[in-house]
C-alpha cells in the first residue's frame, strides 16, 4: 500500500468515524405507559372494619374489598322492616270485611229486629180491629202504627249493617293503607341499599394498587378506600409534531416498543389532542425539545403484563 492508498484509507475511516457521531433518528415517537385507576369508595361515611385486599394482590371482579362498621344501619333496616309488617297487617285488615263474630254479632241483632217487627205488626191488626169495634180509642191504633214503624226502620237498619259487615274498607281508606305500605316497603328498600353500601368489591379484576386507610380509621364519605388497576385500563400516551398528526385517525394501530416487552405490542388510538403543546420534559428527545407536539393516546388491543404505568416506551406509526 502507498501512501496516496493509506491517506484514502485514513480518510474514510475518519468520515465514517464522524457519521457514526451524528445523532441518529429516534426508532419511534417517545411515550410512556399510564394507567387509568379505579378508586374504589362508600358513598357513606363510617369507621372501617375489615380490609380483605392488600397492597400488591391481584383481585377478581366482585371480590369483596373492604366493610365499614353498618350498626345504625342494620337497625334501620330492622326498624323499616317492623313498619313494613305493620303496614302490609293494616291494608289486609281494610281489604277484608269485619271478622266473624262481629257479622254473628250483627246477624244476632238484626234477628232480634225481625222478631220485634213480627210482633209490633200483629200487635198493630189486633189494634185496628179492636178499634174499628169501639173497644179501644183510636189513640191506641197510632201507638201500634208508631211502634210497627219503629221496629220496622230498626230490621233496615240491622240489614244494612249486615251487608256492610261483610264489605271491605271504604276505597279511600284502602288507598292510603297502600300507599303506606309501599312508602314503609320504600323505606325498607333504601335501608338495605345503606346496608349494602357499607361493603365494597371489586368492580373489575386488576391489580391493587394501593390501600389508603386501615381498619380502624374513619372513613369519610366517597373517600376511596382501595384504588385497583384493571389490565385492560393501561394506556400509552405519546407525542407526534404537526406535520403528522393530520395522518393519524381514531382507530388506527401502532406499534408499542419498550425495555423488556419483548415483541412490538399493537395498540390502537382513541384520542388525539386537539391543540398542541410543546414537548413535556420527561420527554427527552434533543430533535424534539423545542417542538410543538401533539398528545395521542392507544389502548393495547390486548392487555400486556409488560406495560406498567411510567415506563417509557417508543411507538411506531404504521405507514407513517
Amino acid at each position: 500500500m502507498n501512501a496516496r492508498s493509506g491517506a484514502r484509507v485514513l480518510v474514510l475511516a475518519g468520515l465514517a468515524l464522524l457519521a457514526g457521531c451524528q445523532p441518529t433518528q429516534p426508532a419511534g415517537y417517545p411515550g410512556y405507559a399510564e394507567g387509568e385507576f379505579v378508586r374504589v369508595a362508600s358513598p357513606l361515611a363510617g369507621t372501617l372494619a375489615t380490609l380483605a385486599a392488600e397492597r400488591g394482590a391481584i383481585v377478581q371482579k366482585d371480590a369483596p374489598l373492604f366493610t365499614l362498621e353498618s350498626d345504625q344501619e342494620q337497625a334501620a333496616v330492622a326498624e323499616a322492616q317492623a313498619r313494613v309488617t305493620q303496614a302490609r297487617a293494616s291494608l289486609a285488615d281494610l281489604e277484608k270485611g269485619r271478622r266473624p263474630p262481629e257479622i254473628a254479632a250483627a246477624k244476632a241483632q238484626l234477628a232480634q229486629a225481625q222478631a220485634a217487627l213480627t210482633q209490633s205488626a200483629a200487635d198493630l191488626a189486633r189494634t185496628q180491629k179492636l178499634v174499628a169495634e169501639k173497644f179501644l180509642p183510636p189513640q191506641q191504633l197510632d201507638q201500634a202504627k208508631a211502634a210497627r214503624d219503629r221496629d220496622s226502620a230498626r230490621v233496615a237498619e240491622l240489614t244494612e249493617q249486615v251487608r256492610i259487615a261483610n264489605l271491605p274498607a271504604r276505597s279511600d281508606q284502602i288507598a292510603a293503607a297502600r300507599a303506606e305500605a309501599k312508602a314503609a316497603t320504600d323505606a325498607l328498600a333504601q335501608a338495605q341499599w345503606r346496608v349494602e353500601q357499607k361493603t365494597q368489591a371489586a368492580p373489575a379484576s386488576g391489580l391493587v394498587v394501593d390501600t389508603l386507610y386501615r381498619p380502624g380509621e374513619f372513613v369519610a364519605a366517597g373517600q376511596p378506600v382501595v384504588s385497583l388497576l384493571p389490565p385492560a385500563n393501561v394506556k400509552v400516551r405519546f407525542y407526534v409534531p404537526e406535520p403528522i398528526v393530520g395522518t393519524l385517525r381514531i382507530g388506527d394501530t401502532v406499534s408499542v416498543r419498550c425495555d423488556g416487552c419483548g415483541k412490538p405490542i399493537d395498540a390502537a388510538i382513541r384520542f388525539i389532542a386537539p391543540q398542541a403543546e410543546f414537548t413535556p420534559p420527561v420527554i427527552y428527545s434533543l430533535q424534539n425539545r423545542a417542538n410543538l407536539v401533539f398528545l395521542v393516546e392507544a389502548w393495547p388491543r390486548a392487555p400486556s403484563a409488560a406495560l406498567h404505568p411510567g415506563l417509557p416506551v417508543d411507538v411506531m406509526l404504521a405507514n407513517k
